[in-house]
């Protein structure tokens, strides 16, 4: 199985479960790192999370991912907040965050550039509406996204 594909059963797992536990999957990584391969599981809700929460779900999708034994490597299972650069990956979350200084990653280049720092203003009709620093108005395709990021703003 591909890693995309993996990553995609994943977040199948888990998106049901944690909202049982009235959570939000934010996003779900798996990566080879130093230590070996990791896990990574985003979680958040209206209030933030604590510690209990990140223990919950990683004791009941740690128990789903072995009973379902779609990973067949040793691997660690994290289960943490997103942070204060919490990544967008779903249109809400492009609603939602409307007005915050975003970083974005593209996969082909708009404008001549794949990395982008800019103030979010929104999604419509698929496309993430920013201004930059500079005063330039762009439309990103969603689908042309690789990445995004909160900034944090002092």
């Amino acid at each position: 199985m591909k890693l995309v594909d993996v990553i995609s059963e994943i977040k199948n797992i888990a998106k049901p479960l944690v909202l049982n536990g009235g959570v939000e999957l934010v996003d779900v990584e798996f990566q080879r790192e130093q230590g070996g391969w990791v896990l990574r599981i985003y979680i958040d809700k209206q209030d933030g999370i604590n510690l209990e929460d990140c223990k919950k779900v990683s004791r009941e999708l740690g128990t789903i991912l072995d009973v379902k034994d779609i990973i067949h490597i040793p691997y660690n299972l994290e289960v943490s907040s997103p942070g204060l650069n919490r990544p967008l990956t779903q249109e809400k979350d492009f609603r939602n965050y409307a007005g915050k200084m975003v970083r974005v990653k593209t996969k082909e280049a708009v404008k001549g550039r794949r990395n982008i720092y800019a103030k979010l203003r929104g999604i419509k009709n698929g496309k993430v509406l920013l201004t930059d620093t500079d005063g330039c108005n762009w439309e990103i395709d969603l689908s042309n996204i690789q990445k995004t990021r909160l900034e944090v703003e002092l």
